[in-house]
């Protein structure tokens, strides 16, 4: 049964670290768990496609031009 570890553990032949996910034989494994020292880890992950927003599109719209001090007619 594949686990993913809560606390580290280390024994005379390997050593694990939080998080990690291992292949464990189901007792074992169903007693860590029962113990809150692992979790069952999903077997697989699916990834999911999502459709992106479509970009935001602004056009200039009429009358909104901005003057420049240069064309600027004061009526001198």
């Amino acid at each position: 049964m594949k686990i993913k570890l809560l606390v580290s553990l280390a024994g005379a032949f390997a050593a694990f670290n939080v998080g990690d996910e291992c292949e464990w034989d189901n007792e074992d494994a169903i007693r860590l768990i029962e113990a809150g020292f692992a979790v069952p880890s999903a077997e697989t992950k699916i990834e999911r496609a999502v459709a992106m927003p479509a970009a935001e599109k602004r056009g200039k719209r009429s009358g909104d031009d901005v003057a420049s001090a240069d064309s600027n007619d004061s009526g001198n």
